[in-house]
């Protein structure tokens, strides 16, 4: 049966066990909670903040955009060849396009992966501004029974920074890596054990094989930690403090879904599942500096404008810690605070959530636009995709905001960088505290986008 009619590809159910497998997963991460235990993320009874349709544009399907490799192509090739499911772009707010592959739907819900752990980041900024949660206090205060793990002497500013001293591997394509291990204590898999398993009793396994602060290192098992503090903190659970701090909040039109273990514990690191626009809205919130309309001509603060400069500002230690680790390789002069990515773009820094097989939230404040990409790709990880989509939305949101590309800053600098860091990790005076280039670009035309790519088109 063919995915595009049922669960079913080449003859086998989609299930558990395969449902991050090609071609299993472009039907699957449409269908999560058919397949796995999930709770609902509450909307709200609010109205949904509106999004308008931009103005009419030229066709930008033929951009022209040099890939990885160096050989030349378009956006709408590259968005064609990396197994996208769905995408939207917004600018000043604006609906400029959005597309559906023929198992999707605006209203339909789709696997976020590792975005989610921005999502939940928000989630502690709220609590934080609340009083309810310090960074600077103990995990093991608000987790007791961490004390025995490689977590005991860890921050909460450790976690969220994911600057941690515990073992954890990240390798997907290793059966053996402790991503693979997680996902046998939570048991979708279908694998048995007659110990006690479960997320939570999974984290307390872990061992420590560093200092605390020394490094960064991208492990999901921090994001884990940090929303069990959080619910710790709130006395309430991660589906519940989503709705509550941030989806209601932010004027979602949609429920979102949350996986959980079986024994109800939220998969924090990954399991959130929401639709397109919604993602949207996120990104537009985030870009917005945490504030959106209130539906009088005013406006109300959702996630404190704080944190968020706070994740655009580098300073030398978040910025050497992460010239030091592994992911430089992929962004050079990038970051990672507050569970978000940071990275230099062609037309200034772009804040990222990225999700394997080919999530992504793409935020320009040089360009005032907001891209999301869903994708099914064959691969939890492949560069050349990841990189070929970063080039396009990069593209997209020059030309939408009127930049030249030869010239894309304009003798401007880095957006949200502090000033006298080097972007190479070298050693350099220290900043001086709170000094912030600027950050949103004046308003510019507004065009819209039309797409003819994709044999899936309807």
């Amino acid at each position: 049966m063919s995915l595009e009619r049922g669960p079913e590809a080449a003859g086998a159910p989609v299930t558990a066990y395969n449902w991050q497998d090609p071609p299993y997963n472009r039907w699957a991460f449409w269908h999560v909670d058919d397949i796995l235990p999930t709770a609902a993320v509450s909307r709200g009874d609010g109205p949904a903040r509106v999004l308008p349709a931009a103005t009419a544009a030229p066709d930008l399907f033929g951009l022209p955009i040099t890939r990885l490799d160096g050989s030349a192509g378009t956006a709408g090739e590259i968005l064609a060849d990396t197994f996208t499911d769905a995408y939207v772009v917004l600018q000043d707010g604006e609906l400029v396009t959005e597309w559906y592959g023929p198992l999707g739907a605006p209203d339909r819900p789709h696997a976020l992966m590792s975005v989610s752990k921005s999502v939940v980041g928000c989630v502690a900024a709220v609590l934080i501004d609340r009083g309810q949660l310090d960074v600077g206090r103990l995990v093991t205060s608000y987790v007791p029974e961490l004390a025995a793990s490689g977590y005991a002497g860890a921050t909460v500013r450790h976690v969220l920074d994911m600057r941690s001293g515990v073992r954890f591997g990240e390798e997907y394509s290793n059966p053996r890596s402790d991503i693979r291990r997680l996902d046998e204590w939570i048991g979708w898999d279908g694998s048995s054990s007659s110990e006690p398993r479960g997320l939570y009793r999974f984290l307390a396994t872990l061992a420590a094989e560093a200092p605390h602060g020394s490094r960064f290192l991208y492990r999901s098992a921090e994001s884990d930690v940090l929303g069990w503090v959080c619910e710790r903190a709130a006395g309430r659970p991660m589906a519940e403090l989503i709705s509550a701090l941030v989806w209601a909040a932010m004027g979602a039109e949609y429920d979102a879904r949350l996986l959980h273990d079986g024994l109800g514990t939220a998969v924090h690191d990954g399991g959130l599942c929401a639709t397109a626009r919604d993602v949207a809205r996120f990104g537009q919130l985030l870009l917005d500096g945490g504030i959106v309309p209130d539906g009088t001509g005013g406006t109300r603060r959702v996630v404190p404008p704080r944190w968020l400069r706070d994740g655009w500002a580098v300073d030398a230690d978040v910025r050497s810690a992460f010239a030091t680790s592994p992911t430089e390789a992929s962004f050079p002069g990038g970051w990672y605070r507050n569970q978000f990515w940071f990275r230099p773009g062609a037309y200034g820094d772009v804040l990222l959530g990225l999700g394997i097989y080919g999530q992504m939230l793409h935020v320009s404040r040089r360009t005032n636009t907001v891209c999301v990409k869903f994708s099914s790709w064959p691969q939890a990880q492949n560069p050349a995709y990841l990189e070929d989509t970063l080039r396009a939305f990069d593209a997209l949101g020059g030309v939408l905001a009127g930049r030249d590309p030869k010239n894309p800053t304009r003798g401007r600098g880095l957006a949200g960088v502090v000033s006298g860091l080097s972007r190479r990790g070298d050693t350099v005076p220290p900043p001086r505290p709170n000094v912030i280039l600027p950050g949103r670009p004046r308003r510019v035309p507004r065009w819209r986008l039309t797409w003819r790519y994709m044999d899936a088109r309807p």
